[in-house]
């Protein structure tokens, strides 16, 4: 399914698609959050310990959209909207990435890149599907109770970008894995080797770095060269009291020239 037409970034949806951005990446950067993060990342740069750095992050979250003021709200309604914040959609797609806080992240993806998801819950052939419908249903239901989830996600795929960046600051890409039964949610383009693919990958994907890991969650594994401008979350850049994750990299989708290994 081809990428909508527009975006809010600074790269074209085809571009951030393709498999030439993937051998040579550039930096991603979502219209208007290097602005209004601009308080968070000075004080980020004062800071030499890589934990708290993630902590300060959170708490300029807690404040920026009042998160921490859930549980004095009067109503049910409001309540929720304080309480919902991106900790939750993260942990829920940890939990299931075809789960209604899976649709909103891969709505985030969407409407920031351009890209639609090839699937949630079934494949999505095309935007005027009934697979599409439903999609974008889970979608608004996931976020209509929200302080502002789009623009929680924004600041956070920066801060995840500044980390990587600042942790690894020679490196281009990382090796990652993921374990999959069938190509269900990806389609394969083109075959150039026995093992050798090239993917077209759901908008929105988990991977790992841990080999074994990625075994198990299927019968296969996919390796592949990840652009760090392309890794939207990485669970180990936030304290486990926050968020406890084993690993895992939520990854931006598109054309990947992949390694597809067969467990014997």
């Amino acid at each position: 399914m081809e990428g909508i037409s527009f975006n809010l970034c600074n790269l074209p949806p085809w571009a951030i698609a393709s498999r030439l951005y993937n051998r040579n990446p550039l930096p991603i950067e979502i219209q208007g959050v290097q602005c209004s993060g601009k308080p968070l990342f000075s004080r980020l740069e004062t800071i030499c310990d890589p934990l708290e750095r993630g902590q300060i992050f959170h708490d300029f979250m807690d404040v920026r959209f009042q998160l921490h003021q859930w549980e004095s709200q009067s109503s049910r309604s409001s309540s929720k909207a304080l309480k919902n914040s991106y900790l939750r959609f993260l942990r829920g797609w940890l939990f299931d990435s075809n789960s209604r806080e899976g649709a909103v992240l891969k709505g985030w993806v969407e409407s920031r890149l351009g890209l639609p998801p090839l699937f949630h819950k079934q494949p999505i052939e095309d935007i005027h599907s009934e697979a599409y419908y439903l999609y974008t249903v889970e979608r608004m239901k996931g976020s209509e109770r929200t302080s502002a989830i789009l623009r929680q996600l924004d600041l956070l795929y920066e801060f995840v970008q500044y980390e990587l960046r600042r942790r690894c600051p020679e490196e281009t890409h990382l090796t990652l894995f993921r374990g999959i039964n069938d190509f269900s949610e990806h389609r394969i383009l083109a075959q150039s080797g026995k093992h050798e693919y090239l993917l077209q990958l759901n908008n929105l994907n988990s991977f790992t770095e841990d080999f074994e890991k990625a075994w198990e969650f299927g019968s296969r594994v996919i390796k592949a060269e990840v652009p760090l401008t392309k890794i939207f979350f990485s669970s180990g850049l936030l304290p486990k009291s926050l968020l406890k994750g084993e690993g895992e990299q939520l990854v931006i989708g598109g054309e990947y020239e992949v390694q597809v290994m067969i467990g014997g």
